[in-house]
């Protein structure tokens, strides 16, 4: 899980910015010190202070398969933020999307609303600005960010735009992941047969929903999403394999065996979604 203390700590560029001081582009010393003291104090909800690397504080929303809507085209602003640095200094926890540091530094913090309740995470979208386009992978969420804004890795936005911009105008859509092999599976930390949480990894197409169906049973259970990209499931599930089904943006859907919950343990799945 990747809650973010009381004040974020993610660098940001240094370029001085227009009016709306929610991008990670560089604010006034003051500013900075101003949002702070707000984000600190607990008294509001989350603007311009948080960072894109977790939850923004709140407990985790939870739905029973929210989508990710891959094909739209979207417009918005898009920033940058110095993911490397993030993922070099924290590598367990760097990105609210639960996956740790991972090596290709083109990756993005999609914006509140179309981070989805996580729904977005895994996702792979091709961003467009001035200068070009580029294509990156959704493992971050950039909570103070507007609908349709998007905060790029620093490596990312130098594709599409001079970083002395800071902040450009862009337009986005999602396509299917360029990955191979099969989906994998990870059980959280903590995970065992009275509680479980299951994250899906190595997904060509954002997953909507995943089902459970303990050993012995017959009817499939929808598990909940959690925002830090994992299904949870708080009941009791038996001893022995958990069969799960998972069902992508696109309805298609994919069902594999996965052997009895346990704290970390990582699974490949047998198949991939087209």
């Amino acid at each position: 899980m990747n809650h973010l203390a009381c004040c974020d700590a993610r660098p940001r560029a240094t370029t001085a910015l227009p009016s709306r001081p929610r991008s990670r582009a560089g604010v006034s010393l003051i500013a900075i010190l101003t949002t702070l003291l707000v984000a600190c104090g607990g008294g509001g909800s989350g603007g311009g202070g948080g960072g894109g690397g977790g939850s923004g504080g709140a407990d985790p929303a939870q739905s029973p398969g929210t989508a990710f809507v891959q094909a739209t085209s979207r417009q918005g602003e898009g920033t940058y933020y110095d993911y490397a640095g993030l993922a070099t200094g924290a590598p367990a926890t760097a990105g609210a999307c639960g996956y740790g540091a991972v090596d290709d530094r083109l990756i993005a913090a999609m914006n509140q609303a179309d981070y989805a309740d996580s729904a977005a995470c895994g996702a792979q979208i091709v961003v467009t600005g001035p200068k070009g386009s580029v294509t990156v992978r959704v493992v971050d969420r950039c909570p103070e960010c507007a609908p349709g804004d998007v905060d790029l890795s620093a490596e990312a936005f130098a594709r599409i735009a001079e970083p002395v911009a800071g902040r450009v105008g862009i337009r986005w859509h999602g396509e299917p992941a360029s990955i191979g092999g099969p989906v994998a599976y990870r059980y959280k930390e903590g995970s065992s047969r009275y509680w479980v949480a299951i994250q899906v990894r190595n997904h060509r197409l954002p997953i909507a929903k995943l089902e459970i169906r303990p050993s012995g049973t017959g009817s499939w259970i929808p598990v909940a999403r959690t925002s830090y990209n994992y299904f949870e499931h708080a009941q009791d599930v038996g001893n022995g394999p958990l069969d799960v089904r998972i069902t992508a943006s696109d309805g298609s859907t994919l069902q594999d065996s996965l052997p009895a919950p346990a704290s970390g343990l990582q699974a490949s799945g047998r198949g991939q979604f087209p």
